[in-house]
């Protein structure tokens, strides 16, 4: 082959590939493993250049370091339950599960069209019984262990959807997937106790040193933890405690009323039979209809009605009007809140509206204010006031002390609150694991036993309307025998939330063959923590939380020796063009079967991982695809052009001493781009400047031909440098250099070899140009040894024709030298 044909060379080697398992992997203790791990995908249809991204940016890395001689883990598989599927079902009349299949099979063959690494034999695919059965047998293991329950709650309801969202899936009051405002409902719902674990989610964010800062922060907002104290304020004329919590206990002398949500179950029993009650209730089922998400929104009114009951505040006594208000959230801590006007803004501006009074209790260190003269919230702390025992004292020292007296007194005690909520996995859809879980009128809610697993999704069902959950429709799939008595017993129709899916799907890629259990712990000990995940910002939350805790759980119940399921974390940034996302609306979609049909997939990985460090944007370039296209064959023509010389030499160790400048300088290049690409690949991620390193190899073995005779190259010199090139390479596009490396007469895959090492010496450059300056201005420049001591450095610019003319008559007040670099005199 003459030209570099890569519609030729790419499938041939694909083939042989897949033909001979090239990338099956087995646990080897003797040696360190590597798990590089992409997220895995929605089976959606197509392959977008978002995914060709990230796809490439794990198939370095798996490359890479097997060449290094890591034992490499690298699999791939399909995130396959979920709404699109089923809305694809309804609008084309086609069986879920078919059109799944139809598209995993369409993505893996664009996949493989790659070149990509994967470990095949591990796929998994979360839609298939082999699969679910054990995120069933999950669910009953968190079930067992008290960490799911059922209960009814206030939920976030899609009606385009139709389905429950989990918080983290609501964004902007709208749904994550589709878009349609959400509102609230009440439903009898399943839900895991995460909060049980917010503290060692939090704290175990410390630990992980290889995330990125921005996806910590992120998870500890939404954990949200917040210390402070609980409150008891007795309901007047009532048995009836409100409990409330408190970051300010500093402020508990200042509190003028009271705020329930709407939801709370006081309400009602307060205004019941009084002449508030109408009133009062039609606004509560008016702010029900209200999504928690708008009630909570800094830009929603803050909107409230008086009870017409009062509490007591334990410290003081007064008599506090209870109001209730739209902003406050049962779902939120107590579904209930102490307003202190004087200390909080949001308090202050609700108080004014409604006129209710404002109580100063701590002041300026500096000043004196006035309640009834209050124009905004004093918020900052100060000097404590109308606060009884504690006037005088500094307010930040009074949080402690009145915390203290609150227990003392049995008023309230210590506590820490979370912003997090337990995770909704309920879903009143089809396609997704059934909930292993049967009602029974005797024995109540029943866990399927573990051996009947799995509970089959049925896929007898027909797709004509979205108005409703398939399953519950299906009375087969209902109608079931009560495993503890053998009544009359009812399944459960909710499927779960996708997200339970593939929060342990990681687990099952190290132990994809278990058939007792859903993974074995001695497979999963030695392949976990997956040492490299990648994969979108998107999921900084919802994915990378539930894992996380899944991952615990897991650790808990002794079937796993880790805690932390990703020691590093990639999420690598969007691919625009023309400045915008890619979007078949904006007609700026470039697709990755446009590529490989045109250049080929190592052009297309080339581009994607040179144009800019995977943790930021890319700007989509077809002159840059073009670029890159005339490297790889600048490239080919390098090697093939060359081969007969190359084929006949024999890779001899080199002597630096008999090199000549011209050499050493070659010597010199292939060991730094050894280095740099090592460095930038494996330690900083900087693809684009290990490839920067590749390129200017290259032009530097031309640069070497272009000046010597062709019976004067030096064959071993040029052999290695070949040899390192194509080694380099071979992660970033693998099918050229399998191909060149097999024209150098190499019978063992390139991807078998091992990693080049370099020769620290040869790095250190024989001469050196060094910049002369006086006062900061360059006069001329010298070469000189690399080797120049300071005091050879400053004697040699000082012999210079032109220092001299210039320091004639001046006295030298400063040298300032930089060894290799510049020599800088200060006269005056």
């Amino acid at each position: 082959m003459s030209d570099y044909n890569p519609k030729e060379i790419e499938p041939k080697w694909q083939r042989i590939w897949e033909d001979n398992n090239f990338y099956q992997t087995r646990i080897d203790p003797g040696r360190k493993k590597y798990y590089v791990l992409e997220m895995f995908p929605y089976p959606s249809g197509k392959l977008h250049m978002g995914h060709m991204r990230v796809y490439s940016i794990g198939d370095v890395l798996a490359r890479f370091f097997r060449m290094k001689g890591f034992n490499v883990l690298h699999p791939m598989g399909w995130d396959a339950f979920g709404l699109p599927a089923e809305n694809a079902a309804i609008q084309h009349k086609v069986h879920p599960a078919r059109w799944t299949d139809e598209n995993i099979a369409f993505m893996k063959k664009q996949q493989d069209s790659l070149g990509l690494s994967y470990d095949w034999e591990r796929e998994v695919t979360t839609c298939y019984p082999d699969y679910y059965k054990w995120t069933q047998w999950l669910f009953l293991k968190l079930y067992e262990m008290g960490l799911a329950y059922k209960e009814k709650a206030a939920v976030n309801w899609c009606s385009q959807c139709e389905t429950v969202l989990a918080n983290e899936q609501v964004i902007d009051n709208v749904c994550w997937r589709c878009g349609t405002r959400v509102s609230p409902q009440d439903l009898e719902q399943w839900f895991f106790a995460i909060t049980r674990y917010a503290d060692r989610l939090l704290g175990d964010l410390d630990i992980l040193e290889g995330w990125p800062e921005r996806v910590k922060i992120m998870q500890r907002n939404w954990i949200g933890r917040s210390e402070g104290a609980q409150v008891n304020f007795p309901v007047k004329d009532s048995s009836k405690v409100i409990n409330v919590f408190t970051t300010r206990p500093d402020t508990l002398y200042g509190v003028t009323y009271m705020v329930l949500a709407p939801e709370h179950p006081y309400v009602k029993e307060m205004v019941e039979g009084t002449s508030r009650e109408k009133e009062v209730l039609s606004f509560v089922e008016e702010m029900r209809r209200v999504s928690e998400i708008d009630r909570a929104s800094a830009e929603t009114e803050k909107l409230g009605i008086f009870t017409g009951a009062y509490c007591i505040n334990p410290l003081n006594g007064e008599e506090i009007p209870i109001m209730v208000g739209n902003y406050v959230l049962m779902s939120y801590g107590t579904g209930a809140i102490m307003a202190v006007p004087a200390h909080d803004q949001r308090d202050f501006i609700f108080a004014k509206k409604y006129n209710l009074p404002v109580k100063l209790v701590i002041k300026p260190p500096d000043q004196d204010l006035i309640s009834e003269e209050m124009i905004e919230a004093y918020e900052e702390p100060g000097i404590m006031v109308n606060s009884g025992p504690f006037d005088g004292m500094d307010s930040r020292e009074c949080i402690g002390k009145i915390t203290a007296y609150l227990e003392e007194n049995s008023w309230g005690r210590q506590d820490v609150s979370y912003r997090l909520r337990d995770w909704l996995v309920s879903r009143q859809r089809y396609w997704g694991a059934p909930i292993p879980v049967i009602y029974c009128d005797s024995c109540g809610t029943v866990p399927v036993p573990y051996e009947d697993l799995p509970v089959h999704l049925p896929l007898e069902v027909e797709f004509e309307s979205s108005r409703q959950s398939s399953l519950k429709t299906l009375e087969e799939f209902k109608r079931v025998s009560c495993p503890q008595c053998g009544g009359e017993g009812q399944r459960e129709t909710d499927t779960m939330d996708t997200f339970v899916c593939s929060s342990w799907y990681f687990l099952r890629y190290a132990s994809p063959f278990s058939e007792d259990l859903p993974f074995e712990r001695e497979e999963v000990d030695y392949w976990l923590p997956v040492d490299q995940y990648i994969g979108g910002i998107e999921h900084a939350i919802l994915h990378l939380m539930y894992s996380r805790f899944f991952t615990k759980v897991l650790y808990d119940a002794g079937l796993t020796g880790i805690t932390e399921p990703f020691s590093r974390l990639l999420a690598q940034g969007m691919v625009y063009k023309d400045g915008a996302k890619m979007a078949k609306s904006k007609g700026n979609v470039v697709t990755p079967d446009e590529i490989v049909e045109k250049y080929g997939a190592d052009t297309g990985r080339l581009f994607i991982l040179f144009a800019a460090p995977p943790e930021k944007d890319l700007d989509w370039s077809d002159k840059g695809v073009e670029g890159c296209y005339r490297f790889l064959r600048r490239v080919w023509r390098l090697v093939n052009d060359n081969r007969d010389l190359l084929r006949k030499s024999h890779q001899e160790s080199i002597k630096v001493n008999e090199l000549n400048s011209l050499e050493r300088e070659v010597y010199q290049m292939i060991n730094s781009a050894v280095k740099r690409v090592s460095e930038d690949v494996q330690e900083r991620f900087n693809f684009n400047t290990a490839i920067s390193a590749i390129m200017e190899l290259v032009n530097s073995l031309y640069h070497y031909l272009d000046k010597v005779e062709a019976g004067e190259i030096k064959e071993n010199l040029f052999l290695k440098g070949a040899n390192n090139l194509i080694l380099l390479l071979a992660p970033f596009s693998p099918h050229i250099t399998e191909e060149l490396w097999s024209i150098l007469g190499h019978e063992e895959s390139v991807h078998l070899q091992s990693w080049p090492g370099y020769d620290q010496e040869a790095l250190k450059a024989a001469d050196v140009e060094v910049v002369v300056q006086i006062n900061g201005k360059v006069r001329d420049k010298v070469v000189v040894s690399a080797d120049s001591s300071k005091e050879e450095l400053l004697k040699t610019a000082k012999s210079l024709p032109k220092i001299q003319s210039q320091l004639e008559g001046k006295e030298i007040v400063k040298e300032i030298i930089v060894p290799n670099k510049l020599v800088n005199l200060v006269v005056k």
